[in-house]
């Protein structure tokens, strides 16, 4: 788990369209990373 304030890992996750992002792509820049895990669930 991340502290507050602490650097991400670098990591690449699919965007909505399927394409590949690799966090680095946003460096210099503010990001909010959103992570909804029952989204794709039947629950």
């Amino acid at each position: 788990m991340l502290e507050v304030g602490k650097r991400a890992p670098a990591f690449t996750l699919p965007n909505q369209d399927g394409r590949k992002v690799k966090l680095s792509d946003f460096k210099g820049k503010y990001v909010v990373l959103f992570a909804y895990p029952k989204a794709a669930t039947s629950g």
